[in-house]
């Protein structure tokens, strides 16, 4: 009867502890995908500030560089295209954070053509409004920037959470899935060559 006992207490235990884990293990990967959610968030909360910013850039150049139609078209079609990419945090996969960063990467083309094209116009250059809202734009890119990383960090967090043992058992099943990072485009190792 004392054996008994103690395999049910041993078993009793066993179930316990396993029940603990697992709560306390998807408790885990809950908190860490909300971080990556709102990182994501984050992104593209600075994302949206610097299409705020193009139509206001892209209307004070007008005014000096009314010849310069084709560069600002470029600005206004690539900001187009990138605000009709949408990537849902709670769906994020390889393939729609590389749209999304392609659709990015033709706006910052575009404004780099854009600012080598306002080097033809002093008078802009030295315009306070279109120097105020460069600025603006320069602070946004950092801040981009900034928002990538600290998303890269909590998708890795949470990638690494869910890869650990004992979670690596159960996160998939519970329909936790590892998240994508943001990796530099292609031809980035190369400094953009920029001629007058």
């Amino acid at each position: 009867m004392n054996k008994k006992w103690i395999i049910l207490i041993v078993v009793a235990i066993a179930i316990i502890w396993i029940y603990s884990s697992v709560k306390g293990g998807y408790n885990e990967m809950v908190r860490l995908n909300q971080e990556v959610k709102t990182e994501w968030a984050n992104v593209e909360t600075q994302y949206q500030r610097r299409y705020d910013l193009i139509p206001n850039l892209v209307n004070t150049v007008k005014g000096f560089a009314e010849q310069e139609k084709e560069v600002l078209i470029g600005v206004t079609e690539a900001r187009a295209k990138a605000t009709s990419v949408t990537v849902d945090a709670g769906n994020l996969t390889s393939e729609k954070l590389q749209q999304f960063q392609a659709a990015q990467g033709q706006v910052s083309s575009s404004l780099s053509r854009l600012l080598v094209t306002v080097e033809k116009y002093p008078e802009l250059k030295s315009n306070q409004n279109f120097l105020e809202l460069q600025a603006q734009l320069e602070g946004t890119e950092n801040r981009i920037q900034v928002s990538r990383t600290r998303f890269n960090e909590a998708a890795k967090n949470f990638n690494t959470y869910i890869t650990s043992f004992p979670q690596v058992l159960f996160a998939k099943s519970l329909g936790f899935e590892e998240k994508p990072q943001f990796a530099s485009v292609e031809g980035a190792e190369k400094a953009p060559e920029v001629q007058f």
